[in-house]
């Protein structure tokens, strides 16, 4: 039987206010848990503006996915012409919430713009500070630290994963690489999202394409967003899970896939950097 991951990243102020709970809706019509990886602090999306410029893939990605649909035109403001709100410490209520439905929450980013666009450029205070304010305000929001960390835009290099140390993480989700794995320099498993995103694939019958990877019977993280699955991309997430459940899958939190795992058996791995299919930058795969 199929196992399949739900990994819902929330990277904008628009997906937690409004893709959220159109995606807490969806998860519960079909009684079926996720993880949300949370963006805590400042949503600084009007900054992608530089990246229309200086990256063409970037321009034909927002272009083909009709981004202004998807986000909405303030949050092409935010953190430039608009004052950059935060994201998660914005709906403390919301977060409770998706914690009282059943959901795993964990951490995903502090400034999910800055790290996407900046990383390379920044140096290892500034990774160290961005998780330190992270993990701060994940702490406010649950009252706890989280045990999982999903890199933004599968974005990570070897100063991420020395910082990453510091940090007693049960799991890692920050690659898109095809089957879990132990880092070389790090005895925590990497369950990555090996699975396509829905804008990814393009046009034709991206649902059918998603049901007929499961098919392998073998587990498998879809790579979810607030404000794709939870915006204009719901009805096709909804034939999706319809399918999934109807070929006997069982889906899941990512907690369980690693609950699944034995360490002693994973091969350990370099991450490198490779642009997929479908998207404007490379990824750690």
């Amino acid at each position: 039987m199929a196992v399949l991951g739900l990994k819902i990243d929330v990277d904008t102020y628009w997906g937690m206010k409004n893709g959220v709970p159109r995606l807490l809706r969806v998860l519960k019509d079909f009684d079926v848990r996720g993880t949300f990886f949370l963006s805590i602090g400042p949503d600084n999306s009007g900054r992608a503006a530089l990246q229309l410029i200086k990256n063409p893939l970037f321009l034909k990605k927002m272009l083909r996915t009709k981004a202004p649909s998807l986000y909405g035109w303030k949050t092409a403001l935010y953190g430039t012409l608009l004052p950059a709100p935060m994201i998660a410490l914005s709906f403390p209520d919301g977060v409770r919430q998706i914690l009282d439905e059943g959901h795993e929450v964990q951490f995903h980013a502090w400034d999910h713009r800055r790290w996407q666009d900046e990383l390379p450029e920044k140096s290892e205070k500034w990774i160290v500070d961005w998780f330190e304010k992270g993990i701060e305000g994940y702490g406010r929001l649950t009252g706890r630290k989280p045990t999982a960390f999903g890199a933004p835009s599968w974005l990570i290099d070897d100063r991420v994963l020395n910082v990453i140390k510091r940090y007693s993480f049960e799991y890692l989700s920050c690659t898109r690489a095809k089957t879990p794995f132990l880092y070389e320099t790090l005895p925590v498993p990497e369950i990555p999202s090996d699975l396509p995103c829905f804008e990814e694939l393009g046009s034709g019958d991206d649902v059918a394409v998603l049901a007929g990877l499961l098919k392998d019977g073998k587990n498998h993280v879809l790579p979810v967003h607030a404000e794709v699955e939870g915006g204009i991309y719901e009805e096709k997430f909804r034939r999706l899970l319809k399918n999934a459940l109807a070929a006997g899958a069982k889906v899941t939190q990512i907690i369980e896939l690693k609950e699944t795992l034995d360490i002693n058996l994973l091969v350990r791995r370099r991450h490198e950097m490779a642009l997929l299919p479908g998207r404007h930058s490379p990824c750690a795969v």
